[in-house]
């Protein structure tokens, strides 16, 4: 079954859990109907839903939606966590421009075309739109999470929309790791990501959240292949082995949950950026979510005080845009391994809910030029009347 909410600011969000992509579509279009939304974001887990039945659905019965999408990880839907299922997010016509557009074989279509793209979707926004509106405008970017090219695809977006703020989540694909969709007015891609510019007329922030907690252990990525983000040897020893010895498991015991909870971490300009494992080989090498390459230094990280960490966030914003009528945002696949493997996740959805959360479980988030692992990264929305 189906559900739907409306929240003040005349945001709406349809959510399912069921296999049902005919009922989710229908009552998407039957809000569209009564309030018109100028897009709809569509989340979905793979498991649960045909993407190409969803664009059949929408081009036969409501051609005139715009909307975009992915496939995921998971969802966080008002009710909380779910694993397999879908989530729409529609932004009303009376309070929002966007514009979408994708952009094909981010793997190998070159940084300069994909910062040519960026420019010149924004010079189109501004023509519709007008100029004055960028004060208020920010993008958000759904990229394929198996391309091995989120790093670059990121620079190239931010390089080439200026002064329009950043932030995105990697497509999943249930941690099948092999093959994510990405969706764009009436057509499924794959190896691309789709750039959504937004102009609000609420009062929003951009934000991103980490809890990660340095512990003394480094390691030295000896032996590496950037291409595909696999590392073979950290300090002359093979990685997964090197690996658990760090963390004090054993190499059988390595996994998603035990990635996520002890996270590694790169020091940049005096914060903390995780690069996290998506999976280990036979060979005892390890793949990545992010970027890593010969000589780079890595410290083992807990990841600790979620709950608290959320609400710090969460007050932080508040005080920027006052109260928060919803944050829509990318949560790191591993993040919600980790609260289950915590026993957090009842305590974690409940903070969702109360400060109406609502995301996708992702691959890796971005925020502004960057390509980043294990964090909350979205945009909160407060409302109309707020006067800092």
């Amino acid at each position: 079954m189906a559900k739907f909410r409306r929240y003040e600011s005349g945001i709406s969000v349809v959510w399912t859990e069921s296999k049902d992509t005919a009922a989710f579509c229908e009552l998407i279009v039957e809000q569209h109907a009564r309030q018109a939304c100028d897009m709809a974001l569509i989340y979905y887990s793979s498991d649960a839903l045909n993407p190409q039945e969803l664009v059949d659905y929408f081009s036969t019965h409501c051609s005139d939606l715009n909307y975009c999408g992915c496939s995921t990880g998971g969802e966080i839907s008002p009710d909380g966590m779910q694993d397999c299922g879908a989530l729409a997010i529609l932004l009303p016509e009376s309070s929002f421009n966007v514009q979408a557009q994708p952009i094909e074989n981010i793997h190998n279509v070159g940084m300069n075309n994909i910062a040519q793209q960026a420019a010149q979707q924004r010079i189109l926004f501004e023509e519709a739109y007008g100029s004055s509106h960028i004060d208020s405008t920010f993008a958000i970017t759904l990229i394929d999470g198996l391309t091995f090219s989120e790093e670059s695809v990121t620079a190239a977006l931010h390089r080439g929309l200026g002064d329009i703020p950043l932030v995105g989540g990697s497509a999943g694909d249930s941690l099948h790791f092999k093959k994510t969709t990405q969706l764009c007015n009436g057509r499924v891609y794959t190896k691309a990501a789709v750039l959504i510019i937004i102009n609000s007329q609420l009062p929003y922030s951009l934000c991103t959240e980490n809890n990660f907690v340095p512990t003394e252990h480094k390691l030295v990525v000896t032996d590496a292949d950037p291409d595909t983000r696999t590392v073979y040897e950290f300090n002359a020893e093979p990685a997964a082995l090197a690996y658990a010895c760090a963390i004090g498991r054993d190499r059988e015991e390595l996994g998603p949950q035990c990635f996520a909870s002890n996270a590694m971490v790169v020091r940049v300009g005096g914060q903390y950026y995780c690069r996290a494992v998506q999976r280990v080989n036979r060979d005892d090498s390890l793949t990545f979510f992010s970027a890593i390459d010969t000589g780079v230094v890595l410290t083992i990280a807990k990841t600790e005080g979620m709950v608290r960490s959320m609400q710090s966030s969460i007050e932080s914003i508040e005080h920027a845009i006052g109260k928060i009528d919803i944050i829509m945002g990318f949560e790191c696949i591993l993040r919600k391994l980790d609260a289950r493997h915590r026993n957090v996740i009842e305590r974690i959805e409940d903070v969702y809910r109360e400060n109406n959360i609502v995301a996708f479980n992702s691959y890796g988030e971005q925020y502004q030029s960057m390509h980043i692992n294990q964090t909350f990264t979205g945009v909160a929305f407060g409302l109309p009347d707020y006067q800092p």
